[in-house]
């Protein structure tokens, strides 16, 4: 089984050679040197990934799962409030997900309630 570090990893260099420009998103709290805590600032449940497309600017957010890997509610809810407003996102466990849906520009591909 690959693990989502792999999994992301792939997903940058192909969504990369695609036509789109993509960042990770680097979330969570570590300890500074002299031990205060520093927040990256993203909201508890930001996906992992996220790009936009050179041909007509739209943004793309990719939360990456190994074929195991569960949805913690915090991500669950972002996904609900990119839904909302129709923005395109998915949860990917492959490179072709990922590309699927920027192609396709799916709104939560790969989520439990995708064409609920």
């Amino acid at each position: 089984m690959l693990s989502e570090h792999s999994i992301q990893s792939a997903i940058m260099v192909a969504v990369s050679k695609h036509q789109c420009t993509i960042f990770r998103s680097n979330v969570g709290k570590v300890k500074t040197a002299d031990g205060r805590w520093f927040d990256t600032g993203l909201p508890k449940g930001h996906p992992d990934l996220y790009c936009f497309k050179w041909s007509n600017g739209k943004i793309c957010y990719i939360e990456v799962k190994n074929e195991k890997g569960r949805l913690r509610q915090d991500q669950i809810r972002f996904h609900k409030m990119l839904t909302k407003h129709h923005i395109i996102h998915c949860c990917a466990r492959s490179v072709d997900d990922a590309i699927k849906t920027i192609d396709e520009e799916l709104v939560g591909y790969g989520y439990p309630d995708w064409r609920a």
